[in-house]
């Protein structure tokens, strides 16, 4: 048995008491010496900040009672090595979070992970150093997030003002908030319009106000919000009502074959080594984009508009270089 193991078995010991147990019982049941028992209850009392009390008459040690009636606990022990190495990457995700974010919330939960994470005998210390997470193209979540958030989770409607990229228009709109979503290092509220009467996604770092109304939120159910928000190819959202399908050469398929694209994606491999991936997709506008970064690697091979498309924005990049 390890200290580790030890410090956890006292904590159970102490915990499922009423009367103080004595230093010799304690060294029996964790099977070590007086001298290591008194370093065991050091480092609950002091290093855990368990309330450890030595009870003079009785000759014994006890868990001082809370004035709340709580019972200790041994905050993230219950962990296992495992668990804690993935308690390092959602440190590193909580570290990459906008500047300012939550932080006044987060940086508690972000102190205890520290805590957790130079816990000796799992050596954990430096690990966090050896994690590297890359955002690409993140942009700026705004002022307005605590605001969005605000409304999805009290189930009421928003008044926002917001900035269109697409369109280069400022509107303003009255929505009832359905979920968050982190798309692509980018936050997003999925809402329902109900200036356009249907289910939209507006860019969190283009809303320009927001302000939380009394009237509740209408609620859509998780069926339709799936259907909406997953059915269908990327962040431009809708019911899927076609389907791509891309050809990658030999080479890239080694690759594109373990990738996933879409949770309804379908591909298998040709008789030539190509791979074929078919995808459903609604707005092309993302997928496009996508497509465009494989190059000569891939071949739309349908439907005909998505294939032209493509070959469009192919051409009109030749034509940029000049041939």
């Amino acid at each position: 048995m390890d200290k580790f193991d030890r410090i956890y078995r006292l904590h159970h010991i102490l915990a499922g008491r009423r009367t103080p147990i004595s230093l010799e019982d304690l060294k029996e049941r964790l099977e070590c010496s007086k001298a290591t028992a008194y370093r065991l209850i050091n480092a609950l009392e002091h290093y855990l900040g368990a309330p450890v009390e030595r009870d003079g008459e009785l000759g014994g040690f006890r868990y001082r009672k809370a004035a709340d009636g709580r019972a200790f606990e041994l905050p993230g022990l219950w962990f296992t090595a495992e668990e804690l190495q993935a308690l390092i990457v959602f440190q590193r995700l909580l570290g990459s979070l906008d500047s300012g974010l939550l932080e006044e919330h987060l940086s508690p939960l972000a102190a205890r992970l520290d805590e957790l994470l130079q816990h000796k005998r799992l050596g954990l210390g430096e690990a966090g150093q050896r994690i590297r997470i890359l955002g690409m193209a993140a942009r700026p979540t705004g002022e307005w997030f605590q605001a969005a958030a605000g409304g999805v989770l009290q189930r009421r409607q928003l008044r926002i003002r917001y900035h269109s990229r697409s369109r280069d228009q400022i509107t303003e709109r009255t929505v009832s908030p359905q979920r968050m979503t982190h798309y692509r290092d980018n936050w997003y509220l999925d809402a329902w319009d109900h200036l356009r009467k249907g289910l939209r996604s507006f860019s969190v770092d283009r809303i320009r106000h927001a302000v939380g109304l009394e009237e509740p939120a209408r609620d859509i159910a998780e069926r339709e919000l799936d259907e909406h928000y997953a059915s269908a190819y990327g962040i431009f959202a809708g019911k899927a009502n076609k389907t791509a399908v891309l050809r990658f050469s030999p080479e890239r398929a080694r690759w594109v074959a373990d990738e996933r694209w879409h949770p309804e994606q379908t591909g298998q491999f040709l008789t030539d080594g190509r791979y074929e991936l078919r995808i459903p997709y609604r707005d092309s506008r993302e997928f496009v984009m996508d497509i465009l970064r494989h190059g000569a690697e891939v071949e739309v091979v349908g439907p005909e508009g998505l294939r032209t498309e493509v070959a469009e924005a192919l051409r009109r990049a030749l034509r940029r270089y000049g041939e």
